[in-house]
């Protein structure tokens, strides 16, 4: 099977850095939006490591924290910088490795029908304004290119794998996101 990349031209203001940890969807159907957050090392901003962790380049002697994580084949959608910039490691339309085993209203596999929208950040800390107005934004651009994804599909990686996961955790705001949408 032939992959085919939207190269998302409706996309303004991005970085591209392709992700080599994504594949074809089983279907065309995007239905679904996921908010996760991450920071590398644990609790730190800045820096390349996760870019490097999208892209399979993470160096496990660079922090003891990358020996545990650097063989990890994960990508996202996109990432939110805390400054509001936007990386994007994989197109839309294909489905990009970031929610693992998971369950949306029944449905298993959220990676089939699902974009993955990361905010840098963790469970703990407050995100910035840049980030929720960015995300927003994003958001509404990926709700008029995708309608299938409704206010009410809009969800944490913390919904769809409970137990497992707990971003985008206790401090987003998503009374503040979702009155933007």
């Amino acid at each position: 099977m032939t992959l085919t990349i939207n190269s998302d031209h409706w996309l303004d203001n991005v970085k591209r850095v392709p992700s080599p940890f994504c594949d074809a969807r089983p279907d065309d159907e995007v239905s679904l939006l996921v908010v996760h957050n991450i920071s590398l090392p644990p609790g730190e901003f800045g820096g390349p490591y996760i870019e490097q962790l999208f892209t399979g380049q993470l160096d496990p002697n660079e922090h003891a924290y990358f020996e545990l994580i650097h063989q990890f084949r994960v990508s996202a959608h996109c990432l939110i910088r805390r400054d509001g910039s936007i990386i994007q490691f994989v197109p839309f339309n294909v489905r990009a490795w970031h929610a693992g085993v998971s369950c949306f209203e029944g449905r298993d596999k959220c990676n089939d029908y699902s974009i993955g929208i990361e905010l840098e950040g963790c469970d703990n800390l407050p995100f910035t304004i840049d980030q929720y107005e960015v995300l927003a934004t994003l958001s509404q651009k990926i709700m008029q290119h995708y309608p299938a994804i409704t206010r009410q599909r809009v969800t944490g990686h913390e919904f769809i794998a409970p137990g497992r996961k707990t971003d985008p955790g206790l401090v987003f705001d998503w009374s503040c996101y979702k009155k933007q949408l």
